[in-house]
């Protein structure tokens, strides 16, 4: 038995996903999951510090690295006591944390994941490994994507030219040639469903857009749609990384102040779902136009308007959900961060410069030892 957890919270801030993997004899097999969700009042706040970084203290940032540990931990624990097993049992936790700022560019790059791996450790009693993009960053990378290692480890195929694509918050994607003397590349392609969701809860008051039907009553606002497109960092080469820090709902005003207050607000919904779809679509046919087969995770894949939405710009490769693939669509990152975890233990690397722009390949994270029990 080689026994990992691994624990995310997403830019899209709902839940926490916890996985625990057995990695025995080079399987990938999930013994268990489950999403453990945020309170509203933690994640309404560690979105305003994300958005709005200028007005957070560094005391509302410290405390919430406290209260964001404390939830991980408690998603750990639950996801044990599931699966009936007992902490002992358990390698080690590989803990993404919470981003609330990532900011790869410039003189001073850096990226920030909250979620004090200390206080998981102290409260699991079990070795914690968190902090894996800053020595990425180190490295003149970017510090994301980071799952295109487990992806290329567990959804690499020698006949296809395959792409992962993560709908996330954000949207990023694999790229995985069958010919394997091919490098991994890989970026995020911008909004996946932090916009959907923010103007959702904006204008509805629920969290998200179930299955996409607000979005389907609403009508594509073309003009609007080409102003969102023209964003420079569309266009910007790989590699990129970008979060809700830059896409979020004050971007989205800041555009549609150009188109006074005629438009309804399902259109606009309408228009960001092709946003997302576009921005894809366009990323996938300019970097990776030979691409016969789409596998999708992450939250967006339960949105069937978006889906349809890719699907139909992607007409020349099929697109899926990984559940086809033996793993279900919600849990590829939590179980990447579990691979991360077992890679860091082992000393192995585990970014991927071809993806990140990282100068090296670099051992990633830092390990929190919890002793014996």
């Amino acid at each position: 038995m080689a026994f990992f957890v691994g624990l995310i919270s997403g830019t899209s801030m709902d839940a926490i996903d916890a996985a625990l993997v057995d990695f025995d004899l080079g399987s990938t097999k999930v013994l268990q999951y489950l999403q453990f969700p945020l309170p509203t009042a933690l994640r309404d706040e560690l979105q305003f510090v994300s958005e709005k970084p200028d007005n957070a203290t560094p005391e509302q940032i410290a405390r919430l690295d406290v209260r964001v540990g404390r939830r991980f931990a408690e998603a750990a624990r639950e996801l044990i006591r599931r699966q009936g097993t007992t902490p002992g049992m358990v390698i080690a936790i590989g803990s993404h944390g919470q981003t609330i700022l990532h900011r790869p560019y410039g003189a001073e790059p850096f990226t920030l994941q909250i979620g004090d791996p200390n206080i998981i450790a102290e409260l699991t009693g079990i070795t914690t490994v968190a902090d894996f993009r800053r020595m990425d960053v180190a490295a003149k990378g970017q510090g994301a994507p980071l799952t295109p290692g487990f992806h290329a480890y567990h959804f690499h195929s020698d006949r296809l030219n395959r792409i992962v694509l993560n709908l996330g918050g954000i949207a990023n994607v694999t790229i995985l040639p069958a010919d394997r003397a091919l490098p991994v590349s890989g970026f995020d392609t911008g909004p996946g469903n932090a916009l959907l969701d923010d103007w959702c809860h904006r204008h509805r008051n629920t969290r998200m857009d179930r299955d996409g039907e607000w979005a389907k009553r609403g009508n594509v606002d073309h003009p609007l749609l080409s102003r969102l497109l023209a964003e420079p960092y569309f266009s910007m080469a790989p590699p990129k990384s970008t979060g809700r820090d830059y896409f979020n709902l004050t971007w989205l005003d800041d555009r549609l102040a150009a188109f006074g207050s005629h438009l309804k607000p399902q259109d606009v919904q309408a228009t960001l779902v092709q946003l997302t779809a576009s921005s894809i679509a366009r990323a996938i046919t300019a970097h990776t136009p030979t691409t016969q087969q789409v596998l999708v995770c992450g939250g967006g894949v339960h949105n069937p308007t978006l889906m349809q939405a890719i699907a139909k710009q992607l007409v020349n490769c099929t697109v899926e959900s990984t559940s086809a693939y033996g793993l279900d669509p919600d849990c590829v990152e939590a179980v990447s961060f579990a691979w991360l975890a077992k890679q860091r233990l082992e000393a192995k690397p585990a970014n991927t410069p071809s993806v990140t722009g990282a100068h090296r390949a670099v051992v990633l994270g830092g390990v929190y030892d919890a002793g014996k029990r």
